[in-house]
């Protein structure tokens, strides 16, 4: 079944609201229970919505509402996140790194640059260990997790199609796989080199007011270097899998249920499970112990993701409309690239930010040629905002929650979801402001 947008009332959108507001809201009002419960109350959401779903629309309308969520965008999005995950678990830079300001940049700006070719998730799985171990000892280590979420969970993913879900969406629409490269460098240089310094400048004046205020709880005398380096291998097969699934067209299709599956679709998801396999028979033993590897937050992320993608499939249906939805005034303000970066981008904020840039891409057209021609600087506009903004909430991307969840796993104390995007606000915001002002007017 294609589910109608036109069709449907905005009391359709509830239960996600309901879910967006218990992730917002419980963590901190009851955090016993949400860490205990968080996947029941997802589930109770989840049911929230499909209940009354399939009493207006039958249970097999609902079945393939199930199936092609699960199937074209659930399924592929929580494999290729938990290869990622794996094979970047299992590589330990080890040696003594102590957090000042400079190494913590440095990390960073590393992490933006490998961001756009292993993906965000796989440079933030990397990267995040050892600049949580080397800033251990400090008192105040949050903002340098909410920093690295900025920069290298986002920002550092906008260049090809391999850095971002949403560009590799746009990728298997006809994308050209070097067009955000040329049209989205400056803009991303400018936020990358910005919140650098703004991250320096916070990081700096902590560090001369607090500086090392406790023991090193895991200190280090060997050499920097890399342990489970073998894990390389696995996650540049894991890239490469993701990459053939946008060139490879064999022209094969399978029926699920009235959902289609590509081949080459099939084979990277299948190629990524035993990635995901081959990593973890390879790894040397005793580096994931050391990395203090566990699937604590892949779950966490699986769980909460599967009830966000779910229950916000009517609203995704309502952008879709258009002009014949309830969100036509949306839709009807689109006439500049400014009003697609802010539209696309604040939605990317609360919504996952792949389906978003998908359902803006459609709205402004939806033919790749004609968009990387006449259309250059609207499509720039969706790609920059569903990316960039994709950092302002945790769960506008799927590595920041992630993230959120390692960091607390190992003890520093993040901030909530309405603590984290007043740092989004106060920080990423009036740059993302300023970057739209000069770029995409």
């Amino acid at each position: 079944m294609t589910l109608s947008g036109s069709e449907l009332g905005l009391a359709w959108a509830a239960p996600f609201a309901g879910l967006l507001l218990s992730i917002a809201v419980l963590p901190l009002a009851t955090p016993a229970l949400w860490h205990h419960h968080f996947g029941k109350i997802a589930a109770a959401w989840t049911l929230a919505l499909l209940l009354p779903f399939t009493l207006a629309f039958g249970a097999a309308a609902t079945g393939g509402v199930l199936v092609h969520t699960l199937v074209e965008e659930y399924l592929p999005f929580t494999i290729l996140l938990c290869a990622l995950y794996t094979t970047a678990g299992g590589i330990f830079i080890r040696g003594n790194l102590r957090g000042s300001p400079a190494l913590n940049a440095g990390l960073m700006a590393l992490g933006a640059l490998l961001a756009s070719f292993m993906g965000t998730t796989g440079a933030c799985m990397l990267l995040i260990r050892p600049l949580i171990r080397a800033n251990d000892n400090r008192r105040h280590n949050a903002h340098v997790v909410v920093f690295f979420i900025f920069i290298v969970g986002n920002v550092g993913g906008a260049l090809t199609p391999l850095g971002d879900p949403p560009l590799f969406l746009g990728f298997l629409q006809g994308v050209g796989f070097f067009w955000t490269l040329g049209q989205l460098l400056p803009e991303t240089l400018f936020l990358v080199g910005a919140l650098l310094a703004v991250f320096w400048a916070i990081d700096a004046w902590l560090y001369r007011r607090e500086g090392v205020t406790r023991p090193d709880p895991t200190p280090d005398t060997a050499a920097l270097g890399l342990e489970g380096a073998i894990n390389l291998l696995p996650l540049a097969v894991a890239v490469g899998l993701v990459l053939m699934s946008g060139y490879w067209k064999p022209g094969i299709v399978f029926d699920l249920w009235g959902t289609p599956l590509p081949l080459q679709a099939l084979a990277r998801d299948l190629g990524l499970v035993a990635v995901t396999a081959w990593s973890l028979w390879i790894t040397p033993a005793g580096v994931r112990g050391k990395n203090r590897f566990s699937w604590a937050p892949m779950r966490e992320v699986a769980k909460l993701f599967i009830a966000i993608f779910l229950t916000m499939v009517p609203v995704m249906a309502m952008l879709k409309a258009g002009p014949a939805g309830v969100f036509a005034p949306v839709a009807g303000s689109l006439d500049s690239p400014w009003a697609y970066f802010w539209l696309t981008g604040g939605l990317s904020s609360v919504l996952d930010n792949a389906p978003t840039y998908l359902a803006f891409f459609n709205l402004a057209g939806g033919d790749a040629q004609r968009l990387m021609g006449e259309g250059a600087a609207m499509l720039a506009a969706i790609s920059g905002g569903a990316v960039f903004m994709g950092a302002m909430t945790y769960i506008g991307n799927a590595p920041n929650f992630m993230v959120k969840a390692i960091a607390e796993e190992r003890g520093v104390k993040m901030p909530s979801f309405g603590g984290y995007l007043l740092w989004s606000c106060a920080v990423l915001l009036p740059l993302l402001f300023v970057m739209a002002w000069i770029w995409m007017r």
